[in-house]
């Protein structure tokens, strides 16, 4: 069974042009697809029903916690923000690579920078559930789409160059190219 790494990316050999190698990267394609899209609106959605919870409905769900869980209430609240502003700053980038804001030589540079912390809570399970449900269900929702832009993220920030040595067939298919082409 093939691993994240070989879904993200295949070589592909190309006889035609002197068994050259070219890379497709899905990962790469499917973030200049309106697939893409569709994930960057679902990011900013989220971002604004959080913030729309936090400044109105959630602080009267806060006033009426007991004392734990309202630091709880304060801690994971915290954590959800921090998580959404680093998705929001990879989706940004993203997008402005597909409106040729950035080139991606650029965004590469750049990605760099934008780090996608892993998902961490102390928070232990009796008082997770004592939360205010909006909470949670901003807060599952947030790691729902976390999960997936790390693995775009990983796929992204491993790829490596194409190169032909890396590819034994493609090495063979261009030596029999040649040799069918000095007949």
């Amino acid at each position: 069974m093939a691993n994240e790494r070989d879904q993200a990316t295949i070589e592909i050999s190309s006889a035609g042009n002197g068994g050259g190698s070219d890379t497709v990267s899905f990962t790469h394609r499917l973030l200049a697809s309106e697939n893409f899209m569709l994930l960057f609106r679902e990011g900013m959605s989220l971002v604004e029903a959080t913030a729309a919870y936090l400044d109105g409905e959630g602080r009267a769900d806060s006033r009426c916690l007991a004392r734990p869980v309202a630091l709880a209430y304060a801690s994971e609240s915290m954590r959800l923000t921090t998580r959404l502003m680093q998705l929001t700053s990879w989706l940004l980038l993203q997008r402005a690579v597909n409106e040729g804001e950035l080139s991606r030589e650029e965004a590469e540079r750049e990605h760099r920078r934008v780090v996608i912390a892993p998902l961490e809570s102390r928070t232990d399970d009796a008082t997770f559930v004592a939360l205010p449900e909006s909470l949670r269900s901003l807060i599952q929702r947030s790691n729902s789409l976390h999960a997936r832009i790390q693995r775009f993220d990983r796929d992204l920030k491993s790829e490596p160059e194409p190169a032909l040595s890396d590819n034994p067939v493609a090495s063979q298919l261009g030596m029999l190219a040649a040799a069918f082409q000095r007949r």
